[in-house]
């Protein structure tokens, strides 16, 4: 079968390999839609970074190159012995985790916190920019009958956002800014509205992305080129937001997100970075602010997709483009890497 391979940076193939059989405990899935990610684009531009170069990764047991892909939602096609959590014919999201299970973090409970984390689709193991793949049955969540494929797409990014708001001291009433309005950004926006924040401010010089954040709910939008951020924010809430979110992973917006809170405030880190970023510790130790970081998620899935049911993070306003696999560099990752009026590019695998 096809799949699409990360081999370096600027060098994703479409190679021939073996379609997967599952094993005890595991499920195959035919793939129907794969999005591409944030994180597969850090890859394809600046990796590695998740991909296992030198060694393979310690759960998967492989090391590039490695089948790509790891927002997915596809169709159960054949068991392995022992499963019973799901059957053949099921449509299914699939958490694409990887963790060791024997770690401290993983003993208890935050998997995502594993010292060895990786992920299927950027860790090897497979990946959904193929028509098959294989998970463990842990990893599969059924999805409900009135959502789409498409949807169920989107479940794995607008899990990596309701975590980010989940983990955060965000509060019914509470006041929010969402610096960077990519996808994540936008599915922040989502969660934020549905964690009842009272005002929900984006800062993004696109304006196509900007006017995307306001559809989904974002009260303003800032354009940086335009007004300074930290200001305008803190003019706009009387001194600054309860909790802003970094989703850029641009050195210079982090300062920012910091400066553009209220005292006590508080600054949630979820970009991936490439670069290192600074800040002056003191805009931290004076007004008693506290930074915190957050990776992927854990035990989301099932409220991501109850949510989804009641019409948050909707696929119709956050899928931009669909393509076939032959034309993933093309007119996906290069179109992502050129064109901002691009959200959500979903891969058909089989295509």
């Amino acid at each position: 079968m096809k799949a699409a391979r990360w081999h370096k940076a600027r060098d994703i193939r479409i190679d021939d390999i073996e379609e997967p059989t599952p094993g005890e405990g595991q499920v195959k899935i035919k793939v129907a839609w794969t999005g591409i990610c944030g994180s597969d684009l850090h890859e394809y531009v600046a990796g590695p970074i998740f991909v296992p170069v030198d060694t393979p990764h310690p759960v998967s047991g492989e090391k590039a190159p490695i089948v790509m892909g790891h927002e997915f939602a596809g169709e159960v096609v054949e068991i392995g012995q022992g499963v019973t959590r799901v059957k053949v014919g099921d449509r299914v999201a699939v958490e694409p985790i990887l963790a060791c299970g024997e770690c401290d973090a993983c003993r208890h409970g935050k998997y995502n916190l594993c010292e060895t984390l990786g992920f299927h689709g950027l860790s090897g193991g497979g990946g959904g920019f193929a028509p098959y793949t294989v998970v463990g049955e842990r990893w599969v969540h059924r999805l409900p009958d009135g959502l789409s494929m498409e949807q169920g797409a989107l479940v794995e990014p607008a899990a990596v956002a309701l975590h980010a708001v989940r983990v955060s001291k965000i509060k019914a009433g509470d006041t929010a800014a969402v610096f960077g309005a990519g996808p994540i950004g936008l599915l922040v926006v989502e969660a934020l509205r549905a964690a009842g924040a009272s005002q929900i401010l984006v800062v993004e010089p696109s304006k196509e992305r900007s006017d995307k954040a306001v559809d989904l709910g974002a009260t303003r939008a800032i354009d940086p080129t335009q007004d300074d951020p930290v200001e305008t924010i803190r003019s706009l809430t009387d001194g600054g937001v309860d909790v802003a979110f970094e989703v850029t992973g641009v050195p210079d917006v982090l300062p920012q997100c910091i400066e553009a809170t209220q005292y006590e405030g508080e600054t949630v880190i979820v970009s991936i970075w490439e670069k290192d970023a600074a800040f002056q510790p003191n805009t931290v130790v004076l007004q008693e602010r506290s930074i915190k970081g957050t990776i992927g998620y854990r035990d989301v899935y099932p409220a991501t997709l109850d949510l989804m049911t009641r019409g948050f993070f909707p696929a119709d306003k956050l899928v931009t483009r669909k393509i076939a696999l032959d034309d993933i560099v093309e007119k996906g990752f290069e179109a992502l890497v050129a064109e901002k009026s691009q959200i959500k590019i979903l891969v058909d695998p089989s295509a």
